[in-house]
């Protein structure tokens, strides 16, 4: 009985982890000098020794991580396009 109860915490504890993985990070990338909102964890994707020296997240909507954005400190300001602007580069 308690094998099968360890097994139960298992599998849950492996289905969280998995849905964890949903949303957007803020990563800052040390070689660019610049924070970028991903949708991948960057602790799971990145490699030891890589340019990302800090994540935060998850976050639900691309709107809550442009927030937490220009709330951190190492991040330098990223100008939003005025509303009603035309996208660069889309015709």
């Amino acid at each position: 009985m308690k094998s099968l109860l360890l097994a139960g915490a298992m599998i849950i504890a492996t289905g969280t982890c998995a849905f964890a993985q949903d949303g957007y990070w803020v990563v800052g990338d040390r070689a660019t000098g610049t924070c970028e909102i991903v949708t991948s964890n960057p602790v799971i994707n990145s490699q030891v020794g890589g340019n990302i020296y800090f994540g935060t997240g998850p976050y639900k909507s691309i709107d809550d991580a442009k927030l937490a954005r220009s709330t951190i400190p190492q991040c330098p300001i990223v100008p939003e396009p005025p509303a009603g602007a035309p996208d660069e580069g889309k015709q």
